[in-house]
């Protein structure tokens, strides 16, 4: 009998079919309005399953990792070397963004478009200490409703570290929590098991409506971005992995490529948390940090966003007439790294970011306009990169926490 093909094989291929039916409706009369009426919404529904499911998988799975570490110095030094990993990781992501983008500017293959017509307002930000207070939940339940993933971390390590210091009076919610992740963790496989459905329906809606975009005056700020998206994954993700994983860089780009597909077309990394825990642990992440750390870097993680910023605001300081100066870069990098954590949970987090960036190096906001039709393209890529970052970091974490252990 022949066997079926495996989960990765028919992500690709979905994601292969997409592309290609989407082209085919973009090249139709009224295939656009097709694929968005028609084929889009199969795409929703199936994101909408994984945004059911996440909130849950979020809770127990933190806290059945906390339970299972069975010692709060370990959660706590679990966290501290996965904030430092994505602050790291982030600081050289600006790095790597301005550089590419500078290169991009001097040898002038940027565009110079006019900001006269844009009129983009971003949304508030009220700095990083209202952010901060906003972590803390007052309403349990209003968390869960809305997937408010930094205060469901919270909840998550204030009840795990309840449960393991009750001793023996809390073993039974320690048994109800692993007995609901058992259950969760079924109901995750058959949604998962969907996922190529999911691909095709929402590739074939972005190359059926935005390939009029990718085709114009953004294209090579796009190619720029991407590029610099490939180079921070090779450079930095998988040499990690290969240092302090022990993984090849081949290797780890092939389990994670589930992962990858799902992040780039959904373009959501709390979306993909099923998916990339299954990569994280078949790379031989243990199973309990990469419950803790993959959360975690869902909401915090930001190394795509971070070159996204650092590209755009290259490009708009050329459509602006500015020369950034090296204090000015430097600024960027420090900004866009703080902004990461800052913004963490914030509704248009990206978009917040890039604000931030440009205020602080006196570019007008409004220029963010010349860039947001096409906001959804920079976002798969950049969504796919911090995919591959939080798994990177819980192979990492995993390999030092096992150093540690007698």
């Amino acid at each position: 009998m022949k066997r079926p093909r495996s989960l990765p094989v028919q992500i690709f291929l979905a994601l292969l079919a997409g592309v290609a039916v989407g082209l085919l409706c973009f090249f139709l009369p009224g295939g656009g309005d097709f694929a968005a009426g028609y084929l889009k919404p199969f795409g929703d529904i199936f994101v909408n399953l994984l945004k059911f499911i996440v909130v849950p998988v979020v809770l127990f799975s933190m806290i059945q990792g906390i339970l299972s570490m069975e010692d709060m110095r370990k959660v706590g030094s679990v966290g501290l070397k996965t904030v430092l990993y994505f602050l790291c990781t982030t600081a050289i992501a600006c790095t790597v963004g301005l550089a590419m983008g500078s290169i991009f500017d001097r040898a002038g293959l940027f565009p110079v478009l006019d900001a006269a017509d844009t009129d983009y307002e971003i949304a508030a930000f009220g700095g990083f200490m209202t952010t901060l207070v906003g972590i803390f939940p007052s309403n349990m339940w209003q968390a869960f409703t809305n997937a408010n993933m930094l205060q469901v971390i919270v909840i998550a390590l204030f009840f795990g570290g309840a449960i393991l210091t009750a001793g023996e009076k809390g073993r039974l919610c320690h048994e109800i929590v692993f007995s609901f992740y058992a259950v969760i963790e079924k109901l995750m496989t058959f949604i998962i098991r969907l996922s190529p459905i999911g691909v095709f329906a929402y590739m074939a809606w972005v190359v059926a409506t935005q390939g009029a975009q990718v085709l114009g005056s953004l294209a090579l700020v796009l190619l720029c971005a991407y590029i610099a998206y490939v180079v921070h994954a090779v450079l930095v993700y998988s040499s990690a992995a290969r240092v302090f994983g022990k993984l090849r860089p081949f290797t780890f780009f092939r389990k994670a490529i589930p992962a990858m597909i799902f992040g780039f077309t959904s373009a959501s990394s709390a979306a993909t948390l099923p998916v990339s825990k299954e990569c994280a642990e078949d790379m031989g992440a243990d199973p309990d940090v990469s419950s803790f750390v993959l959360p975690l870097g869902a909401t915090i993680n930001m190394d795509g966003t971070a070159i996204y910023q650092c590209v755009a605001t290259v490009f708009l300081a050329s459509c602006a007439g500015i020369d950034l100066t090296l204090r000015q870069m430097v600024l960027v990098v420090i900004t866009a790294t703080l902004a990461s954590v800052g913004t963490a949970g914030v509704s248009g987090a990206g978009m917040i970011m890039l604000a931030m960036v440009l205020e602080a190096i006196q570019i007008p906001v409004a220029y963010i306009g010349l860039i947001i039709a096409v906001d959804r393209l920079f976002d798969m890529g950049r969504t796919c990169l911090n995919v591959v970052g939080d798994i990177s970091c819980a192979v990492c974490v995993s390999r030092w926490e096992g150093r540690k252990q007698p």
